[in-house]
């Protein structure tokens, strides 16, 4: 956690973390911080969609509860499609999982706002949770022997077999990583590069300006579909992984 030090024309003083409210628990620093505040407006808008969406229920929508309609339809199809109709028991986890990130994804493009996926420890905490909650479901449905015999592809040569099964246990582990630097890098590279434009524009002025400006709007619509992508591309690979565990591939 760190103060505000950097200064506010940095393009990396955007991702600092800062106590809102200070909290010590022992000797752990438990503060409420500006993450945790648009988490809980993330969640919050979140919630606040679902809510609007399904207060009526009419058999022919509205503009809120077709979108609602529309973002449930989106993740069980995406369930379906990447998991099969068996795993769509887990649709509640991934549907919270998806809009979760949409969200704060999005908030993240408000001005003065804070995008809370461009922390690698929130990211790494999503698929941290994702990876063991998967492996657990793995080895309860499929046993321990089966599970852990299904690191070695059927058909290599015994002379292979250690490096093999050393090469998909690896990249087995490596899946939060991956998954977690993924969103991060993503969010945290188009601020920045979204700041730093920002800035030119500042320096430049009315009229030196308008082109870095025009840029500015490109890119920040451009942005705006890499955080919706982005949260898709979470979604689809924790489909992946959980249709993994269900039928051991």
């Amino acid at each position: 956690m760190s103060e505000t030090g950097h200064g506010n024309h940095s393009p990396l003083a955007q991702f600092e973390v800062y106590p809102l409210l200070p909290l010590q628990f022992g000797q752990y620093d438990v503060s409420f911080t500006n993450a945790s505040l648009w988490m809980v407006i993330a969640m919050a808008a979140t919630a606040l969609l679902m809510l609007i969406g399904a207060r009526k229920n009419q058999l022919v929508p509205g503009r809120w509860q077709s979108m609602s309609e529309v973002m449930v339809q989106f993740v069980g199809n995406t369930v379906r499609d990447c998991a099969g109709s068996d795993a769509m028991k887990f649709f509640p986890m991934i549907f919270t999982l998806f809009m979760f990130i949409l969200a704060c994804n999005l908030l993240g493009m408000l001005p003065y706002s804070f995008t809370v996926t461009s922390h690698i420890i929130v990211t790494f905490a999503l698929a941290l949770g994702i990876f063991l909650a998967c492996t657990v479901l793995a080895i309860i449905k499929h046993g321990p022997g089966k599970f852990l015999h299904s690191f070695l592809p059927e058909g290599t040569p015994w002379w292979m077999a250690p490096l093999m099964y050393f090469i998909e246990v690896f990249s087995y582990l490596a899946r939060p990583i991956s998954l977690s630097v993924r969103l991060a890098a993503n969010m945290m590279a188009g601020h920045t590069m979204l700041k730093v434009i920002a800035g030119f524009v500042v320096m430049l002025g009315v009229l030196g300006g308008w082109a870095p400006f025009a840029l500015l709007v490109v890119l920040t619509g451009f942005e705006i579909g890499i955080a919706v992508l982005q949260a898709y591309i979470f979604t689809v690979l924790t489909c992946v992984y959980l249709n993994n565990a269900l039928h051991l591939h």
